[in-house]
């Protein structure tokens, strides 16, 4: 390669960075004047950097087979923040590719059509709602990032504010503030919190980006009175695992100032088992306890529900194979579940899962269809869940594949479900990805009725992400999506 050839594509990417040092404070003006948040086929831009808005910018030729780049983005951008917007959730990645495949042109009349539901219906005095009182009961993996989703959405119109976090304790008050805040601040898995947080000792806080939260110290639900910090009305979402049926969480309700409560795991009994996108429909107003399901059901059941609306499932059987978790042993010793008292970072662990079974609680229509199993195995995060399927029509690799990819960046399931297509993607590519499963393409094996889908998941942030959004749900934070999906 020559040296003009060289220069040229240095200078390209140089300005390709400048064109989005520009975007970013569009991107956040968008956000906090006009409750716009925007995204590139289902990444969010705001908080990001430089660099990030460039891969994502990339990421489009992946799903879409075409470029877009900085460059074509920036005048939708700009024009956006011209056109008095209201309120929504608005893919810049999509409008980029459509305004690019009609020859480009006037970018403001190209938004004026396409963004007509919300042009010029900016309220400066006005919002979307209440706030929402939010209270997390435990801060382990699950609660600390789901404190990280809430601090990072907080503002733009989202309404949900973290309140307070409770926490057993009653010894050193000071080392304990600095150790949950250290554990908020780091994290091994996950890397750095992205921003500032500082620790009151005297009135129990820790502030995040801003954000004050009563940090409460408690043995049970019985001790705490939210209305004694100033909380009302809140929803308590617990992280503790400790009771998961409705004699037990209704003690939640019991506490002057909490109204709702969300469990992060199965719910048992008549409890509702909720993954977002799929059967938030079947929240009524007065249901006060709720399930976000586990893991494994919010990264499967999305992608079973895709599968059975186009091809129909006969049968199948689910592996999960999972990060191992905090309720294993480091090293050998006594468990009361079989097999988990042995080393979770040497072993494999074969053990059950109820994500086949509870797919049933979120699509009847697959009720009995579904067997599972898990292995758990020495990697601190990220999942994958396998789908050996028996389909009701004949398909082959590549149409299944195509059809996938369509759902994941033009269907109501965007934000459920994620698709890749590489050969070189393994589990440490995921970490962080917000989507509740991500198909793995180049895996994908399909013969006639025979269909075998591999699907990872970040356990953590990716079901935390589900969490938030049943969440927004219940507290009434609903967006317009544009342009509005196709499929």
């Amino acid at each position: 390669m020559s040296q003009q050839p060289l220069d040229t594509v240095f200078q390209e990417w140089h300005d390709n960075q400048a064109t989005a040092e520009q975007l970013i404070p569009l991107i956040g003006l968008l956000y906090r004047r006009n409750n716009v948040v925007t995204t590139l086929y289902g990444r969010s831009l705001f908080n990001r950097s430089v660099i990030r808005i460039l891969k994502d910018h990339r990421f489009v030729r992946k799903v879409e087979g075409t470029e877009l780049s900085v460059q074509d983005t920036y005048p939708l951008v700009k024009a956006m923040t011209e056109l008095d917007l209201g309120p929504a959730h608005v893919d810049v990645g999509k409008l980029g590719v459509a305004f690019k495949k009609q020859g480009g042109g006037d970018a403001r009349a190209f938004l004026e059509k396409e963004l007509a539901d919300i042009v010029g219906r900016h309220d400066p005095e006005g919002t979307n709602g209440e706030p929402q009182d939010v209270v997390l009961y435990g801060f382990g993996r699950i609660g600390r990032i789901l404190a990280r989703v809430l601090v990072e959405k907080a503002g733009g119109g989202n309404l949900l504010r973290l309140r307070a976090i409770v926490v057993r304790g009653r010894g050193d008050i000071a080392k304990d503030l600095e150790k949950r805040a250290s554990l908020l601040r780091r994290d091994s898995v996950h890397g750095p919190f992205n921003g500032t947080i500082q620790v009151d000792v005297e009135a129990r806080t820790l502030t995040a980006n801003g954000n004050v939260i009563q940090v409460i110290y408690a043995d049970s639900p019985a001790e705490v009175d939210y209305t004694a910090y100033g909380i009302d009305n809140a929803v308590v979402v617990d992280n503790t695992g400790i009771w998961r049926d409705e004699a037990g969480l209704g003690q939640h309700l019991q506490c002057k100032g909490a109204a709702k409560a969300i469990l992060t795991a199965p719910g048992k009994g008549e409890i509702k088992n909720i993954v977002f996108g799929i059967n938030d429909g079947d929240i009524a107003a007065e249901d006060t306890i709720l399930s976000a399901a586990s893991c494994t059901t919010n990264a499967i059941v999305p992608v079973l529900k895709v599968l059975n609306d186009e091809y129909g499932i006969s049968n199948g059987h689910v592996e999960t194979v999972h990060a191992y978790t905090n309720d294993q042993n480091l090293i050998d010793n006594y468990h009361k579940g079989d097999r988990r008292g042995r080393s979770a970072p040497l072993n494999m662990v074969l053990t059950e899962t109820g994500a086949a079974k509870a797919v049933a609680k979120a699509l009847p229509e697959l009720g009995g269809k579904l067997t599972g199993n898990a292995i758990r195995v020495p990697t601190p995060n990220v999942s994958m869940a396998i789908l050996n399927l028996t389909l009701e029509t004949e398909t082959d690799a590549a149409s299944l594949n195509d059809y996938l990819r369509r759902m994941s960046i033009d269907s109501a399931y965007q934000k459920q479900i994620d698709y890749v297509d590489s050969p070189e993607v393994v589990s440490s590519d995921f970490v962080g990805n917000r989507h509740a499963g991500i198909v793995d393409a180049k895996a994908t094996i399909a013969n006639g009725k025979h269909a075998v889908l591999y699907v990872w998941y970040d356990n953590e942030f990716g079901y935390s992400c589900q969490v938030v959004r049943i969440l927004q749900h219940i507290s009434n934070v609903h967006f317009l999506k544009l342009p509005r999906a196709q499929a």
